[in-house]
């Protein structure tokens, strides 16, 4: 078989410590951001929710000369629409994304259409800066139109928060799922560290998200369950392969065992991995406004799989294993009964070397 390493021998275990600080230190920088977001007066949510989660209006228009997003935002407040979000378009220079809370307005016949009540409002706001291009023609077609509605869409309030309750239900029925399936396929002390491997990577995952606000929608949801998958089934390669390494070699430490397990399957992680990041990557960059979110989530979370499946699960898995070692030891007692039986209680007993 191809190895693009085949003599690694890097003791990964050895470097656990710095690796894992690593990950508490990104951990914590998506804390500070949610956190301060939330507290500081006239800040943003923790968390930029998309429509589809928070419920409102959002609509695309392309300028001919564009205003800054703080001209627009004074534009929208002037017509009365409080707390809109404005984003400039990241593969579309000359167009922004205004989302808006939902508008509505009760009438004799009860909801009026709140699509077009979001976007008659935002457009009365925009006429400030010229008239919008008429409806059958495109912005480069009407010369004295200053901009173009070129996109509209709008989720109601509690259609976003069922959304919203049943993403979170989703990914944590996935994750106890697995729990389960590692847990009767190996180990329970694997199944845990699997599984903490798999939280670490939404965590962090959500973090660059909070940093950098980017918007979560449906897609970043179904990027986050696909890098659940792609997380557990890393590490169920190294666990399948410590656990054939456990058969092969008894005589060694389950910290030797690890570490050569790891250094065995780099070829095959960087590979595989190699290849998804790589396809990820042209997501990002040509994906376009529409895959946007779910491109990021599953750039920034492939990395953090692979990361996390050699400096998360593997040492949190050994650790437990050692845990569990030790406290077998602490419940060994002998009752002195007689010579012949307190001799025996003073034979030593042993073990399995957990550690190096």
């Amino acid at each position: 078989m191809f190895q693009i390493l085949p003599n690694i021998n890097v003791d990964w275990m050895g470097i656990r410590k710095p690796l894992i600080f690593i990950s508490i230190t990104i951990l914590l920088a998506g804390l500070i951001s949610a956190v301060g977001r939330q507290i500081t007066p006239g800040g943003t949510d923790a968390f930029n929710l998309g429509v589809d989660f928070q419920g409102g209006t959002v609509i695309t228009a392309k300028f001919r000369q564009k205003p800054s997003a703080d001209e627009i935002r004074a534009a929208l407040n002037e017509a009365g629409i409080g707390e809109p979000i404005i984003q400039d378009s990241l593969d579309k220079k000359d167009e922004v994304l205004i989302k808006v809370p939902l508008i509505s307005s009760e009438g004799e016949s009860g909801n009026v259409d709140q699509v077009n009540l979001g976007r008659q409002a935002v457009k009365n706001a925009l006429d400030k800066f010229g008239r919008e291009a008429a409806p059958e023609k495109s912005l480069d077609d009407d010369p004295e139109a200053a901009y173009k509605i070129v996109g509209t869409d709008s989720v109601g309030p509690v259609a976003g928060a069922q959304l919203r309750n049943q993403a979170v239900i989703a990914t944590l029925l996935g994750m106890g799922g697995i729990l389960l399936f590692i847990a009767f396929r190996y180990d329970w002390t694997y199944a845990a560290g699997a599984v903490i491997a798999v939280f670490h990577d939404v965590l962090i995952t959500l973090a660059f998200f909070s940093i950098f606000q980017w918007e979560i929608s449906l897609t970043v949801l179904a990027a986050f369950l696909t890098l659940v998958g792609f997380s557990v089934n890393d590490s169920i390669v190294i666990f399948d392969r410590i656990r054939e390494n456990m058969t092969l070699h008894r005589d060694k430490s389950i910290y030797k065992l690890t570490n050569d397990s790891i250094n065995q399957t780099m070829s095959r992680t960087i590979v595989t991995n190699g290849l998804v990041f790589l396809s990820v990557l042209a997501l990002v960059l040509f994906g376009g406004e529409v895959l946007r979110g779910f491109s990021l989530a599953l750039f920034v979370g492939s990395i953090a799989g692979t990361y996390s499946t050699i400096a998360i699960a593997s040492p949190i898995a050994i650790w437990w294993q050692s845990k569990i070692g030790e406290s077998k030891m602490k419940e060994i007692t002998v009752q002195p009964a007689g010579p012949k039986l307190a001799s025996a209680a003073r034979k030593p007993v042993t073990r399995r070397p957990v550690t190096r």
